[in-house]
């Protein structure tokens, strides 16, 4: 997250309301000004839109009524108005003029309680956006503001590459003064005839090891848990780690991303799922500032 600013994409519904107050929480903790965006369809090509100057101005001012309504629990967060032909597009956009290191938007959406359910602008932005893209689950809303951010987690991977990801979750834990946790999964998805018992010890052993590789390039001055995730699959596993209210996991892009693009992979994908808490997907070549 190089920008120092929290971009919140918000609508007047719950997944927005989510969104919001995991912006604000994140604002408080890394000291960093909130911006909660409206994008509003662009009317311009859109054949679908009516360009009648005065149907402009009530869709305008019933966006900026939902952001006034909102923002009354949130006095220290500005409200933004664009336009653009997507949601996603609005809110790159919005990253980039107000210098944000990363951009919120809800993803609950009628999913389970708890958890995620990506809609279109969420999925649009995990797979194209240049900043880390924070994905607040069905429920955030509800958290105590009090909480904070009690604990980082970075989901490491079983493969090398995860330089950007440990340094960006170093920076946020120093940040915000939150104790960080790295977590490794070993779930297994064998097919019956395999001996699962012996290959889920020998990825608890490997998952292991690439934990205290992984431990060993942070700063002295970072100390940091770790923890070996176990299940019968990739889901079970996150489902056997504990999670506390108010954390925040970090996973990093997967390697099919184009340079300083995200590009969710089918691992992370599994873990958002199963993933009680909300979740930053982090760039390959993206971290934050300190």
């Amino acid at each position: 997250m190089s920008g120092d600013r929290v971009v919140v994409g918000y609508a007047a519904t719950t997944a927005g309301a989510d969104a919001l107050a995991l912006g604000a929480r994140l604002g408080a903790a890394l000291d960093a000004p909130v911006h909660a965006v409206v994008v509003l369809p662009s009317a311009e090509g859109n054949v679908s839109i009516p360009t009648d100057a005065s149907y402009e101005r009530l869709v305008e001012d019933t966006a900026r009524g939902w952001l006034r309504d909102a923002l009354a629990s949130f006095p220290g967060i500005r409200g933004h108005v664009r336009h653009a032909s997507a949601v996603s597009d609005g809110l790159v956009a919005a990253a980039e003029e107000f210098d944000a290191g990363v951009i919120v938007v809800g993803t609950g959406g009628g999913g389970p309680r708890g958890r995620h359910r990506l809609g279109t602008t969420a999925e649009e932005l995990v797979h194209s956006a240049p900043v880390p893209v924070a994905l607040a689950q069905e429920g955030a809303r509800e958290i105590d503001p009090g909480v904070g951010l009690p604990r980082v987690t970075a989901a490491i991977g079983t493969r090398p590459g995860a330089d950007v990801l440990l340094r960006t979750a170093a920076t946020v834990s120093r940040r915000t003064h939150a104790p960080l946790r790295l977590v490794s999964l070993a779930g297994v998805d064998l097919p019956n005839r395999v001996d699962a018992g012996l290959t889920r010890l020998t990825g608890q052993t490997h998952a292991a090891s690439v934990l205290d590789a992984a431990r060993a390039t942070l700063p002295v001055e970072v100390p940091a848990e770790a923890v070996v995730g176990t299940g019968s699959d990739i889901e079970d596993a996150v489902s056997h780690i504990d999670w506390q209210p108010g954390e925040i996991a970090l996973v990093g892009s997967s390697r099919l991303a184009q340079p300083r693009r995200l590009f969710l992979g089918s691992t992370a994908g599994r873990i958002l799922r199963a993933l009680p808490v909300p979740m930053i997907v982090v760039p390959r070549t993206q971290e934050v500032s300190s």
